[in-house]
């Protein structure tokens, strides 16, 4: 513990609080990390004093330059040093309002001040003061619930997840990360209080997910937030998904467990937090689109170009970027099933051209989460399914180093047509780049100026544009 807090900041903290005469103390979620041996750069600091001064005075102690960012309204003063962030603030008390999260502060106890954590394991405190340095002050056994791998509130959970709703998120969170259970009070009372999440910003509700989404198995995350009731209010769209539905003794799986594994798939082979959303909203559509047909069975036409766009909405409902995320999540989604239809040893180049042409650089996104797609229990199916999707790639690469269509740009641009033509701005400008685009995605001229050029004023006589 001692050679834990042999922190340069942390020695010049115990200096200072000494000299001004006021207890500080290391709390949260750096202490709890020290006995469960993981990295973490965030580093509290609680005073049974003032806060601001104390990190002011710190952060000149240490270079008359370093800069501190002060928040008045919070008491809390914060400074970054080689790569740590050191946040500093007054042990306090908060009361709640029953529509915010927004606590009433007033000064407390360090016991106060512990009492308003959202778990045991975040209230462990260490003292920087000379006198019991490094002594552990652990009013809720947090140390014991880590050594027992439980996830507990400090107070009556009721109370906890009333007064701030977002620590029902945390909850999930921390016992997916840590791979820990949540305790059965503090469970039931997620349970109880689950209506109470609809006072929290969607903004604050994705960053807890979005962290959950990261996990090494988010599946476990995602079926605690399902048990608890948290899901059906934040993304019921999934909750679709539940369920076999069976005519003429035909069912179909359930596909909500299907995208968990898939999910947990993706999250094995990548850390790409969109291409996870991708496994998780690709098969979103299957409830709209879900059908029996006799003679067939279940069929989910279409929930592929459907599903791409619902990840519209939804990420807009989510409050999730508006932006090439969603467009990245959206493209897949609406892709996932073109490679499957190109493991036939007779396909054409020309389908091979038009997927690379349609995924671009997220090719090889697209291939991982058609791979990861693939949950059978038989072994055999599953070998033959990857080794079709190993026939795909090696097409892909074939066809990608002779015609080089990923991320492609038109070798002959718009102005280009304008000034060969003498003509203005028009639709032909339009119909000549299409023509042009299709005669190279169906292999009639190759991906390059010349052919292009020439194919170019065959078109401009098709339509007139040649005297």
């Amino acid at each position: 513990m001692y050679d834990v807090l042999n922190d340069s900041v942390l020695q010049k903290i115990s200096e200072i609080a000494d000299s001004e005469g006021v207890q500080a103390f290391v709390i949260g979620g750096f202490v709890r990390d020290i006995f469960l041996r993981r990295p973490n750069n965030d580093i509290d600091i609680v005073t049974l004093g003032n806060g601001i001064d104390l990190a002011e005075k710190t952060a000149h102690a240490i270079s008359p330059k370093l800069n501190v960012s002060v928040f008045k309204n919070f008491g809390t003063a914060m400074f970054r040093y080689n790569g740590v962030e050191y946040e500093f603030v007054g042990a306090r008390k908060e009361s709640y309002s029953h529509d915010s999260r927004k606590p009433h502060v007033e000064a407390g106890t360090l016991q106060e001040d512990q009492n308003r954590r959202d778990f045991t394991i975040n209230a462990l405190a260490l003292s920087l003061n000379k006198d019991n340095f490094a002594e552990l002050l652990d009013p809720f056994n947090g140390l014991q619930d880590m050594n027992d791998k439980i996830i507990r509130t400090p107070l009556d959970p009721d109370v906890t997840f009333s007064d701030d709703p977002l620590r029902m998120m945390r909850a999930v969170r921390f016992a997916t990360q840590l791979d820990f259970s949540i305790e059965e009070r503090t469970f039931e009372g997620i349970q109880r209080m689950r209506e109470r999440i609809s006072i929290v910003s969607m903004e604050r509700i994705m960053d807890e997910f979005n962290k959950i989404m990261l996990t090494e198995t988010p599946s476990k995350g995602i079926l605690l937030l399902d048990k608890t009731g948290l899901l059906e209010l934040i993304i019921p769209e999934l909750m679709r998904l539940k369920g076999v539905e069976i005519v003429n003794g035909i069912g179909h799986k359930d596909n909500f467990f299907h995208t968990l594994e898939v999910l947990n798939n993706v999250a094995h082979r990548s850390d790409n937090l969109w291409l996870r959303w991708t496994a998780l909203l690709h098969d979103i559509a299957k409830p709209r689109t879900k059908k029996f047909v006799e003679g067939i069975g279940w069929t989910f036409y279409s929930h592929d170009i459907v599903g791409g766009r619902m990840v519209v909405d939804m990420f807009r409902k989510l409050k999730l970027p508006m932006n090439e995320k969603m467009k990245y999540v959206q493209k897949l989604v609406s892709l996932h099933l073109r490679p499957i239809a190109l493991v036939d040893d007779v396909v054409s180049d020309s389908a091979i051209r038009r997927l690379l042409f349609d995924a671009g650089d997220d090719i090889d996104d697209l291939m991982l989460l058609c791979e990861a797609d693939i949950t059978s229990k038989n072994e055999v199916k599953v070998k033959k399914y990857l080794d079709n999707f190993q026939l795909v790639r090696e097409k892909l690469k074939q066809v990608e180093e002779k015609d080089a269509l990923r991320n492609w740009q038109p070798p002959i641009t718009g102005e280009e047509i304008i000034e060969t033509f003498h003509i203005q701005p028009s639709k032909e400008v339009g119909i000549i780049k299409l023509a042009i685009r299709e005669a190279i995605l169906d292999g009639v001229i190759g991906n390059n100026h010349d052919e292009a050029y020439a194919f170019m004023l065959e078109k401009g006589k098709e339509l007139g544009l040649v005297k």
